[in-house]
């Protein structure tokens, strides 16, 4: 038979597995909800199972000659020299944004070749890039 102090330890150890599971589930699950997936023009284009409605960041090279400046709103393509994906952005872009430079916006898609921005992140100096997209430049080099 169980004493009064073995029975309290007990309960006590469940309930802070519990609390303790509970507590690393919701941790998991508003990590999940915040991730952002990196993605090229060629990823978008060959991924048949496409979410619309998350937010992702696209990343290439701003295509020469694509750039329109408008009075509220900025397009351009991005390519990563194989496929090429249209975007529309309102708002600042960084000093460093250009044509042939390197670019990651982030958005959502509104289908598969034109990219609605919400925010645009440029390159720091002229030998960064994006590991995932420094690959992906290799492969399409070849």
């Amino acid at each position: 038979m169980l004493t009064k102090k073995v029975k309290k330890r007990a309960s006590l150890l469940s309930i802070s597995l519990i609390i303790s599971f509970l507590a690393i589930f919701v941790i998991l699950q508003s990590l999940k909800n915040n991730i952002l997936y990196f993605k090229s023009p060629s990823d978008i284009k060959k991924n048949q199972e496409l979410d619309f409605s998350k937010k992702i960041r696209v990343g290439g090279m701003v295509k020469k000659n694509s750039l329109i400046v408008q009075e509220n709103e900025i397009k351009f393509v991005i390519t990563d020299f194989k496929n090429e994906l249209q975007v529309s952005y309102s708002g600042t872009v960084p000093n460093l944004f250009s044509e042939e430079k390197g670019v990651v916006a982030e958005g959502k898609l509104q289908d598969k070749k034109f990219f609605i921005a919400e925010r645009i992140l440029a390159k720091h100096d002229e030998n960064y890039m994006p590991p995932e997209l420094k690959e992906i430049m290799k492969k399409n080099a070849k």
